[in-house]
């Protein structure tokens, strides 16, 4: 047996990738490892019996390598590395938490109802210190080479766009180009391309 991957599948669209960026963190990072996988996509309000005969949790992704399912993203991506270890994705330890504050606080902003609460502001910190970020070591967070903080940040930050753009009409300020750049550099690559396919089809 090859290795198999269990995702959220779109609300309302079972043969389409849902909205979990942890289930297209750990589809990225086989992509970008160039590994070959079956994808299985599960509606979550609608567990199939197998999956939580397998799985009795019931939480997405998990991944079998061929003996049992494994869930929890980083546990998956770390086990990804440590069996496809070329191309490597590792990224340094000083950069290990870029980025790491910006999805909760994009949940927070997104939630919402008062614009006086700070939210939108503590987003803004978090974004502008990845552009402090980009302009020092950029393109990518680790220089030249995409990393698995790249696999991690691209789904948060696509889903970032689309859902602030569409509930609230914001979007990523002009003046953070390097974020404007990144986001569109790494959504350029290989795996990110095949990402916009799940996400659109």
């Amino acid at each position: 047996m090859g290795v198999e991957v269990c995702v959220k599948a779109a609300v309302g669209a079972p043969n389409v990738l849902g909205d979990c960026p942890f289930s297209q963190r750990v589809l990225l990072t086989l992509e970008e490892k160039k590994v070959t996988y079956k994808m299985h996509l599960i509606n979550v309000s609608d567990k199939p019996k197998w999956f939580l005969e397998v799985n009795p949790e019931g939480k997405v992704p998990v991944i079998n390598f061929g003996d049992k399912w494994i869930p929890d993203s980083d546990v998956i991506v770390g086990l990804i590395e440590e069996k496809y270890p070329n191309p490597s994705l590792i990224a340094p330890p000083e950069f290990a938490s870029v980025g790491s504050k910006i999805f909760p606080t994009f949940v927070s902003f997104l939630k919402s109802k008062d614009p006086s609460d700070g939210t939108e502001q503590a987003l803004l910190d978090e974004l502008k210190a990845l552009e402090e970020h980009l302009k020092a070591h950029g393109p990518y967070v680790n220089g030249q080479n995409i990393c698995s903080v790249d696999m991690s940040l691209a789904p948060k930050l696509y889903h970032l766009e689309v859902a602030l753009g569409h509930f609230k009409k914001w979007s990523v300020p002009e003046s953070l180009s390097h974020v404007r750049n990144y986001i569109k550099d790494v959504m350029s690559s290989n795996s990110l391309k095949q990402k916009r396919k799940w996400c659109k089809s």
